[in-house]
């Protein structure tokens, strides 16, 4: 881990952390790409961030959607359903126009690209009922096993995709045919679920923030987002130089505004008021009040001593972490 990553500034000020959370939510914001085809996983190998053809049948790993400058277009989380079937899980609101730019690079590769939101129900698990979730998906789904779409011949088979932890609490996506019983556990409002999703510091990219950050502005070639020995990608020069030339100036900390904050907004510093030092990438209610947020920081503003949310006099932002997910290999 590189050593600017090393050393977290001071504890969260607001009065709770996702640690006691434990529940299963409907999850209204994701949704799902298809690729499907004998070329899939070597379609998407040219087009993200993470080695797919090496990605196991049932393994999912996090990936990145860049633009020929190395600027993140979308996120996902990917799943390989089969050889020749892979699930985009991603920002419901970037998904029709990552689909349309992705099918623009399809040309004669045998893949084709879909919108399968429609054929699953997303659900996002924590604590216990996170760690019984793999169990709990295929009882579900017992009354719906001959369920089966048009294109995917295994949808009657849940998808279980670990996600990282968020202070400690296990974390996991649970994707069921449409019409199938909720996994079992506790009802968690989706609000809880954001907020966590926030508190565990692995941004996905929204419609405010699109092409904002390269990969490492957000960590995600430590969190094992970025594949580094796999061919060419778009914008997979710039992703590299930044990396093995020690260009990266800016990393995403977690941290709380004392009010109401969105993805989008820039940070200042009011010791140097008339340029931002950061960028928020994913907000979220804090149940204590204020907003938790994921903030892409110039490393040189690490340690301000007064930083501000959409201008030098607005609400202060405070609390400066690392994920927790980097926490925890310190």
């Amino acid at each position: 881990m590189s050593s600017d990553l090393a050393n977290p500034t001071f504890s969260d000020p607001s009065a709770t952390t996702a640690a006691h959370l434990n529940g299963v939510a409907r999850i209204s914001g994701l949704g799902v790409i298809r690729a499907l085809g004998e070329q899939a996983a070597q379609f998407l190998q040219g087009q993200l961030t993470q080695d797919v053809v090496l990605l196991p049948v049932g393994g999912s790993r996090l990936a990145a959607f860049c633009n020929p400058k190395g600027r993140m277009l979308a996120s996902f989380r990917v799943y390989k359903r089969s050889a020749d079937e892979l699930l985009l899980v991603t920002s419901i609101n970037t998904l029709p126009a990552t689909l349309k730019r992705l099918t623009m690079f399809v040309m004669r590769a045998k893949v084709k690209l879909s919108d399968a939101s429609g054929d699953f129900a997303i659900y996002g698990a924590m604590g216990e009922a996170a760690q019984a979730l793999p169990q709990h998906a295929t009882q579900s789904i017992a009354a719906s096993a001959g369920a089966e779409s048009a294109e995917g011949q295994n949808d009657a088979q849940p998808v279980v995709i670990a996600l990282p932890a968020a202070d400690g609490a296990p974390r996991a996506l649970c994707l069921l045919p449409t019409g199938a019983a909720a996994p079992a556990g506790p009802a968690l409002p989706e609000a809880d679920w954001r907020w966590a999703e926030v508190r565990a510091g692995v941004a996905r990219v929204v419609p405010p923030v699109v092409e904002a950050f390269v990969p490492q502005m957000l960590n995600y070639e430590s969190v094992d987002g970025v594949s580094f020995k796999k061919g060419c990608y778009p914008g997979q020069e710039v992703v590299a130089r930044s990396q093995f030339r020690g260009a990266i100036k800016r990393r995403a900390f977690v941290a709380h505004v004392a009010g109401a904050a969105e993805a989008g907004q820039e940070v200042f510093d009011t010791s140097a008021p008339d340029q931002p030092v950061g960028l928020i990438a994913q907000a979220a209610p804090a149940p204590g009040g204020g907003t938790a947020v994921i903030v892409s920081l110039q490393l040189s503003a690490e340690h301000a001593a007064d930083l501000r949310v959409g201008a030098a006099d607005g609400p202060r932002l405070a609390g400066l972490q690392l994920p927790f997910a980097l926490l925890a290999d310190v």
